[in-house]
C-alpha cells in the first residue's frame, strides 16, 4: 500500500469512529445489520367482517432486534400431575433447547419460568439476576393470575374443565414439579423466575418483543404474570412460539377432536384475540416441531 494513501484510510476511519461516538452520546442505538435482525413471519388471524366470526389467517413478516427481544418458557416441568403432559413436554424439549440456544447466541435475553419451583433456583445467579431489576408501576397491575377476558376475548374453544387430562385412568392431580426440565440449558446470562420480575427485567434492558413457547397455552402461558395475556396488556410486541407449546385437554370433553386438534384451535384464539405466531424453523431452520402422535 502507498504511503500516500494512509492519511486519507485515517481520515475515513476517524470519521466513522466520530459517527459511532456522536450516535453513542445522543443516547441512541446504532442500528443493527440487517443479517442479525429475527427475521420473523407472524401468523394472525382477523375476522373477514366484524360480527362475522369468520377468521382469515394472514401473514406478516417483520424484523426484531435481539438485543430487544426476550424468549420466555413457561412452565417446562420436570414432571407434570398428569403423565401425558409430562410425555409431551419431554419430547418437545429437545427442539425447545436447540432454539432457546439459537435465540442466546444471537443475543435474545432467555427467560426460564418454571413456575413454584423457585426454592430449586434460590442460589442459581439466574436467579439474582432477575431479582436484581427494579420494580416499575404498571398499569394494570401484574397479578399471579390473569382469567379468561370477556370484554377481549371470546370463551376458549376447548373444554379444560375437568383439568385436562387425556390418560385412562385419570391421574391424580397434584403438585409434583420441582424444577425445570434438566433438558433446557440454563446458561450465564439467562434468568429464572415465575413473577413480574420478568416484565421489570425487560423494562430496565429496553426489550419491548417477547417470544412464549412453553406449557400449558389454555392455562399458563396466557394467564401467569410473564405470560401473554398480561405482557400483551403492558404494551409488549408478543409472539407465541406455536410448535413448541400443548395444551391441557381431553379430547372426550367439548369440541370432541384430537389432542393436537384442541391445540390448534387455542393457537387460533390467541391469534385472533391476542398477538401472532411464528415456528420454531423460522430462527432454526427444519421442519416445525410436531408429535410423534400427532398422525393427522
Amino acid at each position: 500500500m502507498s504511503r500516500l494513501h494512509l492519511p486519507r484510510i485515517l481520515l475515513a476511519v476517524c470519521a466513522c469512529l466520530f459517527t459511532v461516538r456522536a450516535v453513542l452520546d445522543a443516547g441512541e442505538t446504532p442500528a443493527l445489520p440487517e443479517s442479525t435482525m429475527l427475521k420473523l413471519n407472524l401468523r394472525s388471524r382477523v375476522e373477514s367482517q366484524p360480527g362475522s366470526k369468520q377468521w382469515n389467517a394472514i401473514n406478516k413478516e417483520e424484523q426484531w432486534d435481539p438485543q430487544k427481544t426476550a424468549a420466555v418458557v413457561c412452565d417446562m416441568w420436570d414432571q407434570h400431575w398428569c403423565k401425558g403432559a409430562s410425555a409431551r413436554v419431554a419430547e418437545m424439549a429437545p427442539r425447545m433447547n436447540r432454539l432457546i440456544a439459537a435465540l442466546r447466541s444471537r443475543g435474545v435475553l432467555v427467560i426460564h419460568a418454571p413456575s413454584e419451583t423457585m426454592a430449586f433456583y434460590k442460589d442459581h445467579p439466574g436467579r439474582a439476576l432477575a431479582k436484581s431489576a427494579p420494580k416499575v408501576e404498571t398499569k394494570p397491575p401484574l397479578a399471579r393470575w390473569c382469567s379468561l377476558m370477556p370484554a377481549r376475548e371470546g370463551p376458549l374453544p376447548i373444554d379444560d374443565s375437568d383439568g385436562g387430562c387425556d390418560c385412562e385412568p385419570k391421574c391424580p392431580q397434584g403438585n409434583p414439579w420441582r424444577r425445570q426440565i434438566a433438558t433446557l440449558e440454563i446458561k450465564d446470562g439467562d434468568a429464572i423466575t415465575d413473577s413480574a420480575e420478568a416484565f421489570y427485567l425487560m423494562k430496565q434492558r429496553g426489550i419491548t418483543n417477547v417470544l412464549v413457547m412453553g406449557v400449558h397455552l389454555n392455562m399458563c402461558v396466557l394467564g401467569r404474570p410473564f405470560s401473554i395475556r398480561q405482557l400483551v396488556l403492558q404494551g409488549q410486541r408478543v409472539a407465541l412460539v406455536r410448535d413448541m407449546t400443548d395444551t391441557m385437554y381431553n379430547p372426550k370433553r367439548r369440541p370432541t377432536v384430537d389432542h393436537f386438534t384442541g391445540t390448534d384451535r387455542v393457537v387460533s384464539h390467541v391469534e385472533q384475540y391476542w398477538c401472532p405466531s411464528i415456528t420454531s424453523d423460522q430462527i432454526i431452520g427444519g421442519e416445525p416441531f410436531r408429535f410423534a402422535a400427532d398422525k393427522r
